[in-house]
């Protein structure tokens, strides 16, 4: 393989792993139980009431499988904590991408690093890992990197959007890595979310919309959204459908454990690369 195209193929695996982690923020946590809801209960009050016990949740671990826009499949399993800080690693493969589609994703002190690819090695004088400033970041790498600002969001933000559906139902019981759930479903447009933002307080309001973002970069205005609630009110598993501008975006997450905790640590600097200073020596080049 060409320089150029060991470059090309980099970029679209880091672009496949940010836009992943970005993707995650679909739901939290998961639990056992019964996945019986209240015969009092409707489907939209069942859906909230899983929600609002996201605001618990401090650190998860979850599958997820799924196809995202230009990058195509991604399979990942991953642990993160969102309190008292944000930190999260990831496994990621990216089947689309072939051989440099496997790559390890860990964010802790608000930096990002990627790695764990031979093939990326090859290319960085034998450092295995990329590393970027989150706050720095911004959308400077454009498609390199989509929804790479996003990336350090709690993800209970986004599973509180199924809250916005005007026409959420339930579908039925059915069993989740063998806990029974209660499957609820709903289609939310971008506007109708923006506008059941406006009744929450100013900090939750603000994250709701700071997330809406990725979504409304990718051109989907409109998503397909499905929660599996387990009998303890939580989100067992949560899926994400829409129609994005470059390609179809279907992600699902499956809650595997939740509130233990989760230890993540950067690699050795002496493995260590600087992505600011690779991608603009791509630029350059």
């Amino acid at each position: 393989m060409g320089t150029s195209a060991r470059r090309s193929a980099r970029c679209r695996t880091i672009g496949a792993g940010l836009a992943a982690v970005a993707l995650a923020a679909g739901a939290v946590s998961c639990g056992k139980g019964s996945g019986e809801e209240s015969p009092k209960m409707t489907p939209a009050a069942a859906v909230a009431k899983a929600a609002k016990n996201t605001e618990d949740i401090s650190s998860f671990r979850y599958r997820m499988k799924g196809k995202v826009p230009e990058q195509g499949r991604v399979e990942a399993e991953a642990s993160m904590r969102t309190k008292p800080d944000v930190a999260m690693t990831m496994k990621m493969t990216a089947p689309d991408q072939g051989t440099e589609g496997t790559v390890e994703i860990r964010l802790v002190d608000k930096a990002m690093y990627i790695g764990g690819n031979a093939e990326m090695a090859k290319e960085m004088d034998g450092k295995s890992w990329i590393k970027f400033d989150m706050s720095a970041l911004g959308d400077d790498l454009g498609g390199a990197a989509p929804g790479a600002s996003q990336a350090d969001q709690n993800p209970a933000t986004e599973s509180a959007f199924l809250t916005g559906a005007k026409d959420v139902k339930k579908v039925g019981t059915e069993t989740v890595d063998g806990v029974k759930t209660t499957r609820y479903s709903g289609t939310v447009t971008l506007d109708e979310l923006k506008a059941s933002f406006k009744d929450e307080a100013k900090a939750t309001r603000e994250a709701r919309e700071k997330s809406l973002q990725q979504y409304e970069k990718l051109g989907v205005d409109k998503l397909k959204m499905d929660m599996w609630v387990d009998g303890e009110d939580h989100a067992k598993q949560f899926r994400m459908q829409g129609d994005a501008t470059k390609g179809p975006l279907d992600m699902t997450i499956t809650f595997l454990d939740y509130n233990k905790p989760v230890t993540v640590t950067a690699p050795p600097a002496k493995d260590t690369a600087d992505l600011a200073e690779m991608m603009k020596g791509l630029q350059d080049g």
